[in-house]
Order: structure tokens, then sequence, then C-alpha cells
């Protein structure tokens, strides 16, 4: 068996407000929310003794798709940008979302604070089987600047 991705890990400012946003917007669920002290071995960031929070967030499944958010809690982090990205710097991870609603999708990121880079788009794309697929996309940050691509499959051509 291969082996799989389980989660993606991401720094935040405030974990609260980032699980917040993952619970309305993307109607993830608290699978996990637990202190962390550092080891200073495994974590290519922060030091030993480092006391942080990890929370994991749940979608459908309960082995892959989960996000985890980590705020450092004590020290706080002083590397915190005071703005957020307008684009997607080389390295950064590109979040794709199938949604049932991409415009409610999109209206649930506005009302909880994200930017908007692309509204609700219409377009189509021919998958790995050769068949044309009608979609319906569009894009945001989160509130702390990691990216989402929201897609809804609204056709499949035959």
């Amino acid at each position: 068996m291969p082996d799989i991705i389980k989660r993606t890990t991401l720094i935040v400012r405030n974990i609260d407000q980032a699980a917040a946003w993952y619970e309305n917007v993307l109607g993830m669920t608290k699978w996990m929310d637990v202190p962390f002290t550092l080891s200073g071995n495994q974590l290519a960031t922060g030091k030993k003794g480092d006391q942080t929070r990890l929370t994991i967030m749940k979608a459908q499944d309960d082995v892959i798709g989960m996000i985890g958010l980590l705020e450092w809690v004590d020290p706080r982090r002083t590397d915190v940008p005071s703005e957020l990205p307008n684009e997607i710097p080389f390295g950064a991870p590109i979040f794709v979302v199938a949604a049932e609603d991409c415009r409610a999708t999109v209206e649930r990121a506005r009302a909880a604070g994200s930017r908007i880079h692309s509204e609700p788009l219409d377009w189509s794309v021919t998958g790995a089987d050769g068949k044309v697929k009608d979609m319906v996309g569009a894009s945001f940050w989160d509130l702390d600047g990691y990216f989402y691509e929201v897609n809804q499959l609204v056709r499949v051509h035959d």
C-alpha cells in the first residue's frame, strides 16, 4: 500500500478564529484540540519547549483530508506578516475544494472575512477520463493567507 497524506497543518495567527472559519465556510468539525509542546526535533520551525495549540479539523473522512491548525502560544511567533498576500508565493499550497454550491461557499467565505480573488464563474475542463465537465469555480484566501480554489461540478458531457 502506498503512503497517504492524512493532513496538512497550517500555522495560524488565532486558532479559535481559524477553526470558526473552517467550520462556517467549509463545514468542517473539530476532531481534536490539544496543547502541544515542541520537542525541537521533528518540526522544522520553533524551538524545543515552545508551547503550541493544535486543532485538527475534519471533513468527511476520518483519515484523509483533515486540516491541522497550529498556533504558537508561548512564545508568540514574531514572524507573522502584518498584511496577507495578494498572490500565491512559490512554495505555498493551493487548496482545492469540491463544493456542492460554489456560490454559497464564496458567500460564506466573504461573510467570514475572506478576501475574494475570483468571483464564481462558469468554465469547462476535460477530465482525466476524456469527458468534458462543466464547472463553477471561484477562489479566495482564508484569514491567515492560505489560498483556496473552490469548484462545483455542474455537468459531465457523455
